[in-house]
């Protein structure tokens, strides 16, 4: 990687409280970016405290700050959520991401928005970014509004696309991955766990690592800008997640049950929303930890059997 020599680099993290903004905070203040994370729940202390719908405290901290980029983290991601509150979800997926791209062309800031696989309907896979989205969920709908609402504003964006994700957590519910772990540690009673739809889980260092990467290029070449796909590149089911957790711990997968069905309840599911990475990739930017690796790392402070971590880590 070439240094880009400019002096004090600013950056802008929304979301920054989050799983995937406090690993994108950590990445770019680990990388000699003068960082500021904004959060809005569980802020304090380390964060600034805004409400992204607050538009004169986005304006203020905007033009106190004068970031070079802005990584727009902070989303409602919970498809089921965004079912039951549909206006305060479009309040934060897209009013506040048009909001955020105006402001950042107002200061000449380069804004990563980040985006889902879930915008397509998963019935033809791998997606490249040029391919026609068709989102199966509200959740999907927000977030492709969002897009287009932050390149109409800004045409000088990066959106972000990417998948599942997993990492270190502060609770297990934190993430769909991690949230299975318990299901899988107490093997006295079968869990039922989806093993229809396809998924590619991915680590919020990779993301993190891909947004600075990003923001670096662009730095050196104005023309980095528009669409882009990131995601871990294994392929699995809930199911086959949740063996992998299993095996990575040396715990039994015998009650765990794949469920081939599609799910009846809850918001619409793609079936596969792979997402197409090469773009990326030819410019040379990415990262990838091995999912057993990955998962290893983010769940073993919640082992309940204290005993298997003094065999791994002693």
């Amino acid at each position: 990687q070439e240094d880009v020599d400019i002096p004090s680099r600013r950056v802008l993290i929304t979301g920054a409280t989050g799983l995937l903004g406090r690993a994108v905070f950590k990445e770019f203040n680990e990388n000699n970016w003068n960082t500021v994370g904004c959060g809005y729940r569980r802020a304090q202390p380390r964060f600034e405290h805004i409400n992204l719908l607050d538009f004169i405290a986005v304006h203020d901290i905007i033009h106190d700050f004068q970031p070079h980029v802005i990584v727009h983290c902070a989303a409602e991601r919970r498809p089921d959520v965004v079912e039951g509150q549909p206006d305060a979800a479009s309040q934060l997926n897209v009013a506040a991401s048009a909001n955020l791209a105006k402001e950042a062309a107002g200061v000449g800031a380069f804004l990563i928005y980040i985006s889902t696989d879930y915008v397509f309907d998963g019935t033809s896979p791998p997606y490249k970014e040029t391919d026609v989205p068709n989102p199966l969920n509200l959740y999907g709908k927000t977030k492709l509004e969002g897009e287009k609402a932050v390149l109409e504003n800004n045409e000088e964006t990066a959106v972000l696309r990417i998948p599942i994700l997993y990492g270190e957590v502060e609770r297990l519910e934190e993430s769909a991955v991690t949230v299975m772990f318990d299901k899988v540690q107490f093997s006295n009673k079968s869990a039922n766990m989806d093993h229809w739809q396809q998924r590619f889980p991915t680590n919020v260092k990779d993301v993190a690592a891909v947004c600075r990467q990003l923001a670096e290029k662009r730095m050196l070449d104005p023309s980095i800008k528009g669409t882009f796909h990131w995601s871990g590149n294994e392929q699995m089911t809930k199911y086959e997640m949740a063996c992998a957790i299993a095996d990575a711990f040396n715990l039994p997968s015998s009650h765990l049950r794949p469920i081939t069905d599609s799910p009846v309840v809850g918001a619409l599911r793609p079936k596969n929303a792979q997402l197409d990475c090469s773009k990326l990739e030819m410019l040379g930017i990415g990262q990838r930890t091995p999912f057993r690796a990955g998962i290893r790392e983010s769940l073993w402070p919640f082992l309940v059997d204290k005993r298997w971590r003094q065999t791994v880590f002693h």
